[in-house]
Parts: C-alpha cells; structure tokens; sequence
C-alpha cells in the first residue's frame, strides 16, 4: 500500500467532516485499484468541499491526482489518485450505489490508526 496518499485520503476527508468511511481492500479483486476509500457527504456543497480538500491536500504533497469526475453535480465525485480510489457521494447516492455491497467480497481496512 501506498501509505502516504492512503493516509492523506482519508486525513484529509475526515477533516472535511465526510462521513461514514469506510476503506476496502481490492487489491486481487478489482483491476481498477488496489484500495477504494468510500464516504459521504450531506449536500452537495460538501461534497464539493470533501473533493476540494483531498485535491489540495494531494497538490501540496507533489502527489498527482489522475483523474477527478463528477465534481459539478456532486452526487457522486471519484478521484483516482493511482493505486487508490475516493468514491466521495452525496448521502441518497451512496445508498442507491451502495459500493461495500457491492464489493462485499473485499476485505474493509481498519482506519482507527489513520485517523487521528
């Protein structure tokens, strides 16, 4: 694991007040990346904000962002940082997506140690 920008990630979120996060280990079960770090936010105005903070956060540390998506609308904004993945939602998609049922198979990361 990439534990700088993993611990970043959900350092800098958490700041931002997003909620519920939940971090699953996908490395041997999604191509994509080796670790999605899911959380919500209550409007889309902080949705917005959680996205901004990990953004500059990322900037500040000379880590690239690959890709950000869906910052506009703020329902469902994904950032690829690389190896890792933020899926930051607006609460009523994140239970119509419902992403930790969906890859129920992969195994969630304990954060108490990252979070401070």
């Amino acid at each position: 694991m990439n534990d700088q920008i993993f611990s970043l990630a959900v350092q800098s979120i958490d700041d931002k007040k997003a909620q519920n996060i939940v971090a699953l280990n996908m490395q041997g079960i999604s191509p994509i990346a080796d670790y999605f770090i899911i959380c919500q936010g209550n409007s889309e105005k902080q949705v917005q904000a959680i996205a901004h903070e990990l953004k500059k956060v990322m900037q500040e540390n000379g880590l690239d962002i690959k890709r950000l998506e869906g910052y506009d609308t703020a329902r469902w904004v994904l950032i690829d940082l690389g190896n890792t993945v933020v899926h930051i939602f607006h609460k009523d998609e994140r239970i119509y997506y419902n992403l930790e049922k969906l890859w129920g198979d992969a195994p969630v990361i304990e954060l108490e140690g990252v979070l401070k």
